[in-house]
Order: C-alpha cells, then structure tokens, then sequence
C-alpha cells in the first residue's frame, strides 16, 4: 500500500506542502457548484480528468499530503501504520462513477497520478488512460515495449528488473523477445513515460473542460497538465479538500469530498454508479477514432501491442534540476516553462509525486 510505496522511494529531502488545512464548501454551496458542473459536462464535447490520490483515500489509501498523509505524518515524526494492501483495496465511487462516464462518451481520457493500479482494476480502458508515475501492477519490457498486468504487486520500484522476462514472439514465431521486463513505478529523479505523457499533453490541449479530482496539483509536469485545457480556451474545474497550486484558475472551485461530488454528479447526469465485480481488465475501449487524444492513431498506442524495436527506448532514470514544489505558490504557474516547445519536452519531465 501507499506506506510501503513510499518507503520504497530513494531518500529525497523536498515532498512538497504537506499537511494545509482543508475546507468544506456548504452542503447547499456545494450542490450549486455540483450542478453547475453537471451543465458543463453536458455541453462538453471532450471532458479529460486529472485524478489523484485524492481518490483512493476511501479505499483505505492514504494520500501523502493530507492532514493524515504518508510524508505529513513523516514530518510530524509520527510513524504511519495502515492495513489496506494495493491487493485488498477495492475501487472506490469515484473509479467507478469515472469507468460509467467513459463508457456513456462523457470522459473522454483520464489522467492519473496514483501508482495504485484502481482504475485500471475497476475496467477503466487502458487505451484512454495515462499513469503518470506508473502502476503497482505493471511491468514492461524494456526490449520491445510490452506491458503486463499482474494480479499481485510487481514488488520492484524505480524502473529496476522484476526477474522476469517477456514472452512475445518474433517475426514468424521463431522466438520470443526475452527482453528483461522492468517494473513502471518512477522513482523521484526517474523521467515520465514518454507515451503516457505525450497522450497526455495531446488530450489536455484538445479538451474544452478539465476536471481536477484529489490531487493539490503541486508537481509538475504532471500538475500543470490541465492549465493546457484553459489556455486553449476550455473550462478548468478543481475538486479538492485543500488548496491546490492553481486554485486562482479554476473556473469552478469545489471544496468536497471527491466521492460526494461524484455521487451527486452522477445523480444529475442520470448515470448509475456500476458495481465493482472484482478486477477487470480493458485494454481497448473499443471507441471510434475520432475520440482518440490528437494525434493517436500516428502511433502505436494500445499497449497490448508490440512496438518496434528500432523506435522505442524504455525511459532511463535522468539526473535533473528538481523544480521547487512551491514556486506555484510563491511565482504563479510556468506551465510555459515544461509545455513551451513541443518535442522537447521529454527532456525536460522529471518525476514527484502528488
């Protein structure tokens, strides 16, 4: 679970803010906001959201900067102790209200920042999915690019080999790759995966309102991802307890419980909320091509699918300057600064974690 990955990560001095109080928008104040909400999802025609880990705190993860976070308790000098394993935990009304919004064309791609592997366990397709900072349940090939989904925890962080090698087969079927497969969880100076990213940032540009769930928002690039969507002139809207780095332009604040919003959210849009049957696996959500991030179907992008070795390098772990979490605070948001030139940008994204 999130201790145990957090005590996975190398020795690294600045986590960010942690421990800011949290506010409570009225019950009445918040069903206002939720509505209006609601009408802009319904006017929408390509909604991303950005989820943290936020998220998964119902579940029995806990969330790192919280009152009762993993490195807010470290800085308290107090030892957090939690019995939910990333096996055990089960998806929580927010996967499950986000897995029913893509399937009725709502969402048109998530963006994630949890390791926890829960959207990708509750059936969420993997083909409108980005993991930023990788998955608990995922290893890949660093030879040919192929992804597994384990039922367990790989057990390895950082990029490093899980002892296991990929079985895809060659041109004719005369051998398998036997590539050495690695675990996708980043450490702190390991770079984004590319694909991911990329994806990302296509679908972040293309949509006309982003929606910010459980993350403050602090890391960048992952953070700065949404400010993408305002700045080509979409809606931005932030669900979350605490104060967040770009509160100041968010369209639509809301300060709730993330499960609250969606619940009512869900009401509104006269969507069920599916059960959780145990874990799923989606590779491809079977849509059309015209709901695919821009510039997509230039690539290969369903992960089940082998890519070509001549084209693809598995990311390496990346000496960096590391960007002060605060400076969103202290000199207002630079997403110019990661976002500026395309193709250079996947060399400049370092990794933290929200």
């Amino acid at each position: 679970m999130s201790v145990n990955y957090a005590a996975g990560l190398s020795p690294y001095a600045d986590k960010g803010i942690c421990g800011l109080p949290e506010t409570f928008d009225s019950p009445e104040e918040l069903k206002t906001k939720v509505e209006t909400l609601a009408q802009w999802i319904r006017e929408s025609q390509y909604m991303v959201v950005h989820s943290g880990a936020g998220i998964s705190t119902s579940t029995g993860i806990p969330d790192f900067r919280g009152p009762n976070g993993v490195w807010t308790m470290e800085e308290r000098g107090e030892t957090p102790h939690f019995n939910t394993t990333f096996e055990d935990a089960r998806p929580s009304l927010t996967h499950m209200a986000l897995l029913q919004m893509q399937r009725t064309g709502h969402l048109k791609y998530l963006i994630s920042q949890n390791v926890d592997g829960l959207h990708v366990r509750s059936g969420f397709p993997r083909d409108r999915l980005s993991e930023l900072h990788g998955n608990m349940f995922v290893e890949e090939c660093e030879k040919c690019g192929k992804q597994y989904v384990r039922d367990t925890v790989v057990g390895v962080m950082g990029l490093k080999p899980t002892g296991r090698y990929c079985d895809v087969m060659r041109s004719r079927g005369l051998r398998s790759c036997r590539g050495k497969l690695i675990s996708s969880i980043l450490d702190w100076e390991d770079s984004l995966p590319d694909r991911d990213l990329n994806r990302a940032d296509e679908a972040s540009r293309r949509a006309d309102l982003a929606l910010t769930l459980g993350t403050s928002l602090q890391i960048k690039p992952s953070g700065d991802l949404p400010l993408l969507t305002k700045r080509t002139g979409g809606k931005l809207v932030i669900v979350n307890l605490q104060p967040t780095k770009h509160d100041k332009h968010a369209h639509l604040r809301i300060y709730g419980y993330v499960d609250d919003v969606m619940g009512q959210l869900m009401k509104l849009l006269g969507l069920d909320v599916p059960e959780w049957a145990g874990p799923t696996l989606c590779e491809d959500s079977g849509g059309d091509l015209d709901i695919l991030p821009y510039g997509a179907w230039k690539k290969e992008v369903k992960i089940e699918l082998k890519i070509e070795e001549s084209n693809h390098t598995v990311s390496k772990k990346r000496k960096r300057k590391e960007q002060h979490a605060e400076e969103g605070y202290k000199n207002g948001v630079k997403v110019e600064e990661e976002m500026k030139e395309e193709g250079k940008e996947s060399d400049s994204h370092v990794h933290t974690h929200t």
